[in-house]
């Protein structure tokens, strides 16, 4: 047998996007021209079915590369961590490696037989039962009652969904559903396990007891696993080796925390020195205080900030020697940029005193709980009465994802701050 469980050369995926004409020049359309257009169109869609192509819709069409000449292989009882931003390919080559969607060019040597995990809703069928999926995926990898029926019990007790087996799975909650769906790719004894982001669905005892499996899975079983997480602790506590993707092609390929700490430095969102000068409005703010720098303090990652950390700005002002006192305000705000939390000294009792010349500030956000996601700040500067000024996009930061999020599965909050609160019972 093969030391290599997959081998990937060459492999490119490129879709057709069909874009209808609107606004603009083509808003008011005279009749000859709709006419000729729709002709075209039907002479178009005509050859593709001839060529046997596909057929796309609209009036124009454009090619998006989703995989580009991507080639790597994994060894045999390998865990292989995908890492990259969205967009990047991953689910692209995780559905071709599954046969869920066919490469438009380039080979790939399989060497076992392959379960995937990937998004919620693949695999089962929603009509069925919990009970009748677990034997129909069994069958799907080529295994026989008999040894569908000596996992089934594992299956169904690491699944936790023993009262719900005999229900429709089209019933089931997503926790329920991504629960069993790994439980079934995890036990039926695949060659190759394929397990997607999927995971941030479930709670966090779950997570640690999928991690645990696929660690077990391949450690004593050798089998190989390909992992994709934004976890980045995820990906370093399971992963031998790792991969990076980026638009479409393979950036890196190596030793895990070499690729985890590239792919941390290339999502950097800017320089770890934000030069403020320029930024400022209105201009004339100058004659009495000239933002110099911000950058970020603590965080190893500059703009990166893993969550629960607190964040710690570092402020440089040039002032004027006849300012003595200024008042600052930085906001916090999200991707729609409505602002969320604001740290002033405007409501303080005594102003920021201040010197001629450049004067340094140390601005911390403490026990500030952000989800991870990113944000954008904001700032204003006031130097006596009358002279206030803006600067709307002073820097973009992340929040990223690690075992403190995990453990509060913060990936499935839907607000953006993660308060600290006491619940009690009163009656």
């Amino acid at each position: 047998m093969s030391e290599n469980a997959i081998i990937v050369e060459g492999l490119s995926k490129t879709y057709l996007i069909g874009h209808r004409r609107s606004g603009g020049q083509f808003k008011y359309k005279a009749l000859r021209d709709v006419i000729g257009q729709e002709i075209r169109n039907f002479a178009r869609k005509a050859g593709d079915v001839a060529r046997g192509r596909q057929i796309v819709q609209g009036d124009e069409v454009e090619e998006f590369h989703a995989l580009s000449d991507v080639s790597f292989t994994v060894k045999q009882g390998e865990v292989l961590g995908i890492v990259g931003r969205n967009g990047a390919g991953k689910s692209t080559l995780l559905k071709i490696l599954s046969r869920i969607t066919e490469p438009s060019q380039g080979r790939i040597t399989l060497h076992g037989r392959i379960s995937s995990l990937l998004e919620v809703g693949t695999g089962f069928h929603p009509e069925l039962t919990g009970r009748e999926n677990i034997f129909l995926n069994g069958a799907v990898l080529g295994m026989t009652r008999r040894e569908i029926l000596r996992k089934f019990d594992e299956i169904v007790a690491f699944a936790e969904v023993d009262r719900f087996l005999d229900t429709p799975v089209k019933h089931y909650s997503s926790g329920m559903y991504v629960r069993l769906a790994f439980a079934v790719a995890a036990h039926l004894e695949p060659e190759i396990l394929i397990v997607d982001e999927v995971l941030a669905v479930g709670d966090v005892e779950f997570q640690k007891k999928c991690l645990g499996k696929m660690n077990e899975v391949s450690r004593s079983a050798g089998r190989t696993v390909l992992f994709v997480s934004h976890n980045m602790d995820a990906i370093r506590n399971l992963c031998s080796r790792a991969i990076m993707f980026e638009a479409g092609r393979v950036r890196q390929v190596g030793d895990t925390d070499s690729v985890v700490s590239a792919y941390l430095n290339r999502r950097s969102l800017g320089p770890q020195v934000i030069e403020l000068a320029g930024k400022m409005e209105p201009a004339n703010f100058a004659e009495k205080v000239r933002p110099v720098a911000l950058k970020p303090l603590g965080s190893t990652e500059g703009w990166l900030i893993p969550f629960g950390d607190e964040l710690a700005l570092e402020l440089t002002l040039d002032v004027n020697p006849g300012v003595r006192q200024v008042e600052l305000a930085i906001g916090i705000r999200d991707a729609s940029d409505f602002e969320l939390v604001t740290l002033t000294s405007y409501a303080e009792p005594t102003h920021l005193q201040v010197h001629g010349g450049l004067n340094t500030f140390r601005i911390t956000f403490e026990r500030l709980r952000l989800l991870p996601r990113q944000y954008s700040l904001v700032m204003t500067i006031g130097a006596g009465r009358g002279f206030e000024a803006h600067i709307p996009d002073a820097a973009s930061f992340e929040i990223v994802a690690n075992a403190k999020a995990a453990q509060v599965n913060a990936e499935g909050i839907r607000g953006a701050i993660l308060a600290s609160t006491t619940i009690t019972a009163t009656s």
